[in-house]
């Protein structure tokens, strides 16, 4: 059973980001309310989910070579910050654009997708409801376009 939630969660998050390709990319769309942002359990929610997600990006061979340099607290914070503002509630996202910011990193739809999975793996094991996990992975799919720069 398991499998067939994590085939069927990849299948729509893939089916997300081939939609999101059409969609215009300099910034994730923002939800009228802070609904999702409350589902997370608010900045608690997300500074605990972001605490796991970074441990399992390190701990995953596809996805440690990306974040060996990177100063763990800053990338959580500004993580947590732009989560966020993604899911409705009352951050705002300072620094460069997901383009800038990930300029001179190779990244391809392999890694993205690999990143993904990993996110999933986070939200599942803070036992957040798979539709809530949906709601948050459309919003952030229009990046996509502004992280893969790689063939």
């Amino acid at each position: 059973m398991k499998s067939f939630i994590r085939s069927l969660a990849a299948l729509l998050c893939s089916a997300t980001l081939v939609a999101a390709v059409a969609a215009p990319s300099d910034a994730p769309q923002r939800p009228a309310d802070d609904s999702l942002y409350q589902a997370f359990g608010a900045q608690a929610g997300l500074v605990r989910l972001v605490d796991d997600f970074m441990l399992r990006l390190l701990a995953d061979a596809r996805m440690s070579p990306f974040f060996k340099d990177v100063n763990a607290t800053e990338f959580k914070a500004k993580l947590v910050e732009q989560l966020c503002e993604v899911a409705g509630g009352p951050c705002r996202r300072n620094g460069p654009n997901m383009k800038q910011a990930h300029d001179g990193v190779d990244i391809t739809r392999s890694n993205f997708n690999a990143l993904v999975e990993v996110l999933q793996d986070a939200m599942q094991a803070q036992d957040i409801p798979f539709r809530v996990q949906n709601r948050l992975l459309a919003l952030l799919a229009p990046m996509h376009r502004d992280i893969v720069n790689a063939p």
